[in-house]
């Protein structure tokens, strides 16, 4: 048994944080399914983008396409939901073997929509009826405006990964939505069973931002120590939610548990451990993203314990020094979720920008 199998022993989720054909025309994606108990998959622009222009695997899906579609974007949605229903295919014996806990493949609207709730609201819907599979979720970035769509997604019975979650006081925003989503939908009558949703915090670049700050007011301390003491508390306020009386009653009803999942967990600092994030956050009814990298590292040689519930004091305590040097970690966050997007758009455009190119030159 090796450390990914311990880890899923331990009630937490392995998903892998990458999609492309290569590793699933090579069997290699089945491989990690059957003896590494991996769970689960994300998708984002940047991954697609890589996936798209890295390789030839698309160029001829991209001639086809272009004589059916008009734009560069509506090419790009008609691969990425090829291959997010041959991933969740894939992934359906996990989905139906855990009761639709796990088995889950995600795809995200266009990184364009995030300060737009309307437009996500729309994309989501149509993305959810056109790939058509059970145990797909559709990614919403978790900005303000983010939050009317998160609920009424999972009103109308969508499953949704929150993606580019950074901060405490969002994430509070994040679990009443995800409570008054389903509360609306057992409102109107219909049943809450079998949708899914989980809160998906991104850590290396709290501490990528974080750090050199700290070094600068010679807070040596508190270096590469924030993001994990963000990720505790954050596991801390979901124990609240899943505890209280509100959610409670939508347990009886049928509830899910919206779990958080870390991403973002691929180590940035090369003086730290390239399991960091891995090891430091273990823990029941939790998701840990990987890059491939992070992945092959942690099975290679990753410690299993159940470390998320332990020294939560020394996590509070960290947040508190924290703002004693002076740094606000909320304009942090906020800072990161607009850096969040605007990176992601860049992939994007840089992405549609290669079919264009692809396409001309095929």
């Amino acid at each position: 048994m090796n450390p990914l199998n311990q880890i899923r022993k331990m009630d937490q989720s392995i998903w892998l944080d990458l999609l492309d054909r290569e590793i699933m025309d090579s069997g290699k994606l089945q491989d990690l399914i059957d003896n590494d108990d991996l769970r689960g998959l994300t998708s984002n622009p940047s991954i697609f983008e890589k996936a798209i222009s890295g390789s030839s695997d698309y160029d001829e899906d991209i001639v086809i396409l272009s004589k059916k579609e008009d734009t560069n974007p509506a090419i790009f949605f008609d691969l990425a939901i090829a291959d997010i229903q041959r991933a969740a295919d894939l992934f359906k014996p996990v989905y139906e073997t855990t009761n639709g806990t796990d088995g889950f493949v995600s795809l995200e609207v266009s990184p364009y929509l995030a300060r737009d709730t309307d437009a996500t609201i729309e994309q989501a819907r149509d993305l959810w009826t056109r790939v058509n599979r059970k145990n797909v979720m559709i990614k919403i970035p978790g900005t303000k405006e983010g939050l009317v769509a998160i609920r009424e997604c999972l009103r109308e019975g969508i499953n949704i990964n929150i993606t580019l979650l950074f901060g405490l006081p969002r994430y509070r925003e994040i679990t009443e939505a995800f409570m008054g989503g389903l509360e609306d939908r057992l409102k109107e009558g219909n049943s809450i069973k079998g949708i899914s949703s989980v809160a998906s915090f991104f850590l290396s670049r709290i501490d990528v931002m974080v750090d050199p700050m700290l070094k600068e007011k010679n807070e040596n301390n508190l270096v590469g120590k924030i993001a994990i003491a963000c990720a505790k508390k954050a596991y801390q306020i979901y124990l609240e939610m899943i505890s209280s009386e509100r959610f409670k009653k939508l347990e009886e009803n049928g509830a899910q548990k919206q779990r958080v999942l870390w991403a973002s967990t691929g180590t940035k600092d090369p003086s730290f451990s390239d399991v960091l994030y891995v090891e430091a956050l273990i823990g029941k009814e939790t998701i840990n993203t990987l890059p491939m990298e992070t992945l092959d590292a942690f099975r290679d040689h990753g410690k299993v314990a159940e470390t998320l519930t332990e020294n939560v004091d020394d996590a509070d305590k960290a947040m508190e020094d924290l703002e004693k040097t002076g740094i606000d970690i909320d304009k942090i966050t906020q800072k990161l979720e607009n850096e969040g997007i605007e990176k992601f758009n860049q992939a994007y455009d840089k992405l549609i920008k290669s079919i264009d190119e692809k396409k001309r030159k095929l």
